[in-house]
């Protein structure tokens, strides 16, 4: 049974803000995206920077609304026809760890405070005083101490403040927790000790997992599968071990190139302090594009690539490419 199933997610932003901004030049940050999530399952979401991950994993909790597409929660209504009771429960079942937490967590809040924020306005409340005793444990299970329910979030090294944002999502007991980027800003030996900690709570509480990262030596570490982004669209989709045997579409091998150029253990959680993306970033395209979305890059692209768009087909046993030369 599928957690979360995504079809025909998207989205597009007015390429000029403002009041006085003119309106029909979007940016097509999410282009008819579609995966699935199943139970006690880890699905990354990996590419450059621009490439629409983010915004997708918004959308998933209505932080962004889609412009066309469906999310099913557990197979049934669909998460985009929600009023806002719905919303608000599902949203106890759906958690979301940001990527900064020096910018998620209120400074001038205790941690206590910071993880029962929300707890406390659920029918799940179950009193402040049992609700201390819970936040107390999880802050435990997170590698922290009871002690720590009084500080503020200020008082905290990078590393422990993520961990905060981890006890925060974990505290109502989701279904599914959507980590966004959640190691990058930490130093490579902290990467590792928050990798193992999710990886260990998704044992202990059959948690399922929506990983977003730019880097695929650490989602081939975490992840079961992985979907690989470019402007917006889904290029490839596999599981994580037949990913890295045998990548299909040009771009994830030019992502495995640059893992390879910083080291090929894909079994670490170690990045070795190195981004695995080429460099510079990309943006969402501007126009919705006829052609194949990496063909401009793409090395082997030919008139065929430019003028019609791939579909994303199964190449064999759930391996799915958007390549008209895979």
């Amino acid at each position: 049974m599928n957690i979360l199933e995504v079809r025909n997610l998207r989205k597009r932003f007015n390429l000029e803000a403002g009041f006085f901004a003119r309106f029909g030049r979007f940016v097509y940050a999410v282009n008819d995206v579609s995966f699935s999530i199943g139970e006690n399952a880890t699905y990354g979401l990996v590419g450059e920077s621009g490439c629409g991950k983010t915004t997708t994993a918004r959308m998933l909790v209505r932080m962004y609304e889609p412009d066309s597409g469906a999310i099913l929660f557990r197979e049934k209504e669909d998460v985009l026809a929600y009023g806002s009771r719905s919303l608000k429960a599902y949203r106890e079942k759906v958690k979301y760890v940001f990527q900064d937490p020096a910018r998620s967590l209120n400074p001038r809040m205790s941690v206590f405070d910071v993880l029962t924020s929300g707890y406390r306005y659920s029918p799940l409340w179950p009193g402040r005083k049992t609700a201390r005793e819970e936040a107390g444990a999880i802050l435990e299970e997170t590698g922290l101490s009871f002690a720590d329910l009084d500080r503020r979030p200020t008082e905290f090294s990078g590393g422990q403040r993520q961990r905060i944002s981890i006890a925060r999502g974990l505290i109502m007991g989701p279904d599914l927790l959507i980590c966004d980027e959640v190691v990058s800003a930490l130093d490579v030996s902290i990467q590792g000790q928050i990798l193992n900690l999710l990886q260990d709570i998704r044992e202990r509480r059959k948690l399922s997992f929506l990983f977003i990262a730019h880097d695929l030596k650490v989602a081939g570490y975490f992840c079961d599968r992985i979907g690989v982004m470019y402007r917006g669209e889904l290029m490839e989709e596999a599981d994580a071990r037949d990913l890295y045997r045998q990548a299909l579409h040009p771009y994830t091998k030019l992502l495995y190139s640059s893992v390879a150029r910083v080291g090929r253990d894909v079994g670490g959680a170690s990045t070795g302090g190195h981004s695995a993306v080429p460099s510079g970033e990309i943006g969402a395209s501007s126009v919705s594009t006829e052609g194949c979305a990496f063909a401009a890059r793409c090395p082997i692209a030919d008139g065929h690539c430019r003028s019609e768009r791939p579909e994303l087909l199964d190449a064999g046993s759930g391996h799915r490419v958007r390549c008209f030369k895979a």
